[in-house]
């Protein structure tokens, strides 16, 4: 399967079990923001020393491997229901946030609030 098959093939999981009547964006829209809060669960509490090591065990932390995977399929659901082109979206995204790299390179904050 290829990232192009994932909406025809999440589709076609909904579909088989009678799930479409429930794919409606706003399901969608906070079942993804709700499986994205779950990505922070693992790195709540730990110190970041032991939310580092998550990453580097050998099978990794069910949460850290599972919600990313979560996230990773509602959203491109979302965008299918919606008629949303993730690729368009996102090279229309990149040229409306265009950052000078003179002014936002090796910075963490956004460079509208460095005073220009």
């Amino acid at each position: 399967m290829t990232i192009r098959d994932l909406p025809d093939t999440l589709a076609q999981f909904a579909r088989a079990r009678d799930g479409m009547q429930f794919h409606t964006p706003k399901n969608l829209a906070m079942a993804l923001a709700r499986e994205a809060g779950e990505v922070l669960e693992p790195f709540q509490w730990p110190a970041p020393e032991q939310s580092s090591a998550l990453t580097s065990q050998p099978d990794g932390d069910k949460a850290l491997r599972h919600e990313p995977a979560d996230v990773f399929a509602h959203l491109p659901r979302l965008a299918d229901v919606t008629g949303i082109d993730l690729k368009e979206a996102r090279a229309e995204k990149i040229e409306l946030n265009r950052h000078p790299v003179d002014l936002a390179y090796g910075r963490a904050e956004k460079y509208t609030n460095l005073g220009e």
